[in-house]
């Protein structure tokens, strides 16, 4: 298992194929003024890759962009809503199909309110993460090493969450429903670019 850390780009042939799973690191919670820092990607296969991009970046990230666009490859989130639209805001694509961890919870763990991501390791792989670098300047000219390790962690988990999650869903009769979920995803974070993120469109008031 090993981390690497990547400027501007990921490299030619760095993903095996197959799903990703993915994050962001960003300066806040609001795309398009909070700038996107860091891309986490990993294949499942033991390496996670951190893609670094700098103030007055343009984004352009070629390899990056062609694993995220692929409309074959499966990306793995947990709270997907969020990645996708920071993704789509700096980086230009929609990175879909979706599968959200968080969302697949929510669907199966109905005995808890406790749908984060330190709570999901520790149930489902029996691993503990620490949380303590989330709230941290992703804006550096420098990340430390417990960034980067923060940041490495929150991908290194979830193809493992979505194999157990999955079980789940099966026997609870809720797949179809999941991946109505999932299937949505992107259409919710357009909505959020676009105006509407606290906003259920479907309420009655």
């Amino acid at each position: 298992m090993a981390v690497y850390f990547h400027e501007e780009d990921l490299p030619a042939g760095a993903l095996g194929p197959g799903p990703v799973a993915v994050d962001t690191e960003t300066m806040g919670l609001m795309p398009g003024r909070d700038r996107l820092c860091l891309v986490q990607i990993s294949d499942g296969g033991g390496d996670e890759h951190l893609v670094r991009f700098s103030p007055g970046s343009d984004y352009a990230a070629p390899e990056l962009r062609a694993v995220l666009s692929d409309p074959d490859r499966l990306k793995l989130y947990h709270f997907a809503r969020f990645d996708l639209a920071a993704i789509r805001a700096y980086i230009g694509v929609m990175a879909a199909p979706v599968y959200c961890t968080k969302t697949a919870s929510r669907l199966v763990r109905t005995y808890t309110d406790r749908h984060g991501l330190k709570e999901l390791v520790r149930e489902l792989c029996g691993q503990e993460v620490s949380k303590q670098q989330q709230s941290s300047d992703w804006g550096a000219p420098e990340l430390s090493d417990a960034q980067k390790d923060y940041a490495a962690s929150d991908v290194r988990f979830l193809h493992r969450m979505k194999e157990a999650l999955d079980v789940r869903l099966a026997r609870e009769g809720r797949t179809g429903l999941a991946q109505a979920c999932f299937d949505f995803l992107p259409h919710r974070a357009e909505l959020d670019l676009a105006g509407w993120p606290e906003i259920d469109i479907f309420a009655h008031v």
